[in-house]
């Protein structure tokens, strides 16, 4: 993957409000704002088409990305991005500043993996029902991971992993998890599939019966 999609080049821009930013989308630029840190908020203008190729990969959303603004690197993670409805145009990014010696919270994406070869999926006639496809975590920014892996291997059919089943990497704690054991909420279940082996076998027991 291209270092390129994490390096973004701004601008300052003091021309505020509606009616700006309207102008700065004709011109087919990004309006945008980064805050936090303790500093004061920057409205900043982006190039759309970089911000457009860079947020179709997953990482661009959780990934800390270096701003290039008036000659100095800020690094910042995207917090909210706004879209127009229907058509493939970003409208307004809000950046969130990083600093390196805070925690920071953010979601990340969940991969589940070995879903098509765990044995209660492929011989047991199971099919995975995802629960949440991200999660909001906690950590340093060099321990921020893009993606959290979900093995599907040992899962057995009927049993359903839950946050505290997740395996995370150093330094990343899961902020649902700090709220208490309550909050241990479910992330995939494994169920039987309709028509599936668990189904057939059962219908087959039922044929020998008569």
């Amino acid at each position: 993957m291209s270092e390129a999609i994490f390096n973004l080049d701004a601008e300052v821009r003091t021309d505020l409000g509606k009616g700006a930013s309207r102008r700065l989308r004709r011109e087919d630029k990004v309006p945008a704002i980064l805050y936090g840190a303790g500093e004061e908020p920057v409205s900043l203008t982006l190039e759309h088409n970089k911000v457009l190729q860079a947020q179709e990969f997953e990482a661009f959303y959780s990934h800390v990305l270096t701003l290039n603004i008036a000659g100095k690197k800020v690094e910042a993670l995207v917090k909210d991005m706004q879209r127009h409805p229907f058509k493939p145009k970003v409208t307004h990014i809000d950046f969130l500043r990083v600093d390196a010696k805070q925690a920071l919270t953010t979601n990340v994406p969940l991969h589940f993996i070995n879903e098509d070869t765990a044995p209660a999926i492929k011989t047991q006639g199971g099919h995975a029902e995802h629960h949440v496809a991200d999660v909001a975590i906690s950590c340093l920014p060099a321990n921020l991971p893009e993606f959290i892996e979900v093995d599907l291997t040992a899962v057995e059919l009927g049993q359903t992993l839950h946050l505290s089943d997740l395996k995370l990497p150093k330094g990343v704690t899961l902020v649902e998890l700090a709220k208490g054991a309550d909050h241990d909420q479910a992330v995939v279940t494994v169920k039987a599939a309709k028509g599936g082996a668990a189904a057939a076998e059962g219908e087959d027991e039922a044929a020998s019966e008569e």
